[in-house]
């Protein structure tokens, strides 16, 4: 990508870039496009980032950043860190200060230390208004009181990943859209012998896309629209009941599953169905050994329940900047970098359908047509519900969540721990130690 001195102007004070169409992009622009950030003299980024399931995410990410510093001049590090270590050592730097510039977190992770993250509303507000507006559930997961405390960079869609033989032989000429449907599957398959296996355990992306997923799909919800702790309901007793009839068709183990272990158990050919992002089939189809396995791998949106709408739980993430960085300015122009169309765009790509846009004019990336089994990953930022519904995302919804209070609720019943309303009880006890505090 060449550079030209209208792109960036160097002095002795810093640089001073246009991203904007006559920015960093090198395209005629309006003057209300640009956005000049002028990075601190001397500035060096470190970036923490979630470990990726997609080698072609981190690798498109690692080679936009190599750019940024070819065009700037300013050293960027990045380091990661496990899907389930991201929160607390996010949370851990809010609270003493230190650590890295900028942090890859989750869900509704911002709304824990508001305080603690820099307001990147007038930069969120040059994306949006450049680039089609930002879906509202990832936009609801970075604002808080009106600000943006992060930028949401992708949305990982869950969906249901299966063996398409495997479903034909139990009997499924196509994969249920209902769950009453979706349970008869499952039955069928564990007599075939290829189980189910969902993540009942603390799987930051897996295990909470499945225990909302099966709240919802009965109507149930945490919280009503102001907050009242709502979960011990007759719908959360039906959701309980629901899922322990499923919870006897899986493989042994799934209380115990994080994020990495549904995949393995796939991949392994141990269970016939389960849900995941993109991964699982982009794992079988880059390896030469699983090309036939790959084949016959489908995907479906998970299936309606009581409600006849499309509910579903999918992983956002956003980058937040700390305010103890001493280069504010360069970790805002870093963003914006990448955020850009040649960049955001060819990193979208590159995802394999893995991350989805959280701003509305990359929708129409050529990744969600490349591939059927794309498909239902096409729009999990448009069709995404936030944890905190039915009331408001803050700290207590942020704090259930990262207590896992919900995972936690249909993992105590399905094992035959407590009965399906001491389980419902006890989260609506843990629930409201946050919403009540």
């Amino acid at each position: 990508m060449s550079i030209t001195r209208r792109d960036l102007i160097r002095t002795t004070a810093g640089l001073a870039v246009g991203a904007a169409g006559a920015g960093l992009i090198g395209m005629p622009a309006r003057a209300e496009e640009t956005m000049k950030i002028t990075p601190e003299e001397g500035a060096e980024l470190r970036v923490t980032r979630w470990s990726p399931f997609v080698d072609g995410d981190e690798k498109q990410w690692l080679a936009n950043t190599e750019q940024f510093t070819k065009d700037t001049g300013i050293k960027v590090t990045i380091d990661k860190e496990s899907w389930e270590d991201i929160r607390p050592k996010a949370a851990v730097a809010a609270s003493v200060g230190s650590g890295p510039d900028i942090m890859w977190v989750w869900f509704d992770d911002p709304q824990q230390y508001p305080d603690q993250l820099l307001d990147l509303t007038d930069l969120a507000d040059y994306l949006g208004n450049k680039y089609g507006g930002w879906y509202d559930g990832p936009k609801a997961y970075a604002t808080n009181d009106g600000k943006f405390v992060g930028l949401p960079i992708a949305t990982i869609g869950n969906a249901m990943v299966y063996r398409k033989s495997w479903v034909k032989e139990a009997g499924f000429e196509e994969f249920p859209k209902t769950t009453d449907e979706f349970l008869k599957l499952c039955q069928a398959l564990q007599k075939s012998g290829h189980p189910a296996g969902f993540t009942h355990g603390h799987g930051v992306g897996d295990g909470n896309n499945y225990a909302h997923w099966l709240l919802w799909s009965h109507d149930g919800a945490m919280v009503d629209e102001k907050g009242n702790v709502t979960i011990n309901s007759p719908e959360s007793i039906e959701a309980i009941k629901y899922a322990s009839e499923l919870y006897k068709t899986f493989i042994p183990g799934t209380e115990s599953w994080l994020d990495v272990n549904n995949n393995r158990a796939f991949l392994a050919g141990q269970v016939g169905v389960t849900a995941n992002g993109v991964s699982a089939y982009y794992a079988a189809a880059n390896d030469p050994k699983l090309a036939e396995f790959a084949k016959d791998v489908g995907s479906a949106n998970l299936p309606v329940g009581k409600s006849g709408k499309d509910i579903e739980l999918h992983q956002v993430t956003s980058a937040v900047v700390f305010k103890y960085t001493k280069y504010p300015n360069a970790a805002k122009l870093y963003l914006q970098y990448m955020f850009e169309k040649p960049r955001m765009s060819k990193w979208i790509e590159s995802s394999s359908a893995y991350c989805c846009q959280t701003l509305k004019a990359y929708a129409d990336n050529p990744i969600w047509t490349a591939n059927p089994v794309f498909a239902p990953y096409a729009k999990a930022s448009e069709t995404l519900r936030t944890n905190g519904f039915a009331g408001p995302l803050g700290s207590a919804s942020a704090g259930v969540m990262a207590d896992y209070v919900l995972v936690d609720m249909f993992a105590e019943a399905v094992t035959g721990q407590r009965t399906p309303e001491q389980a419902a009880e006890r989260a609506a006890e843990r629930a409201k130690r946050y919403y009540e505090a």
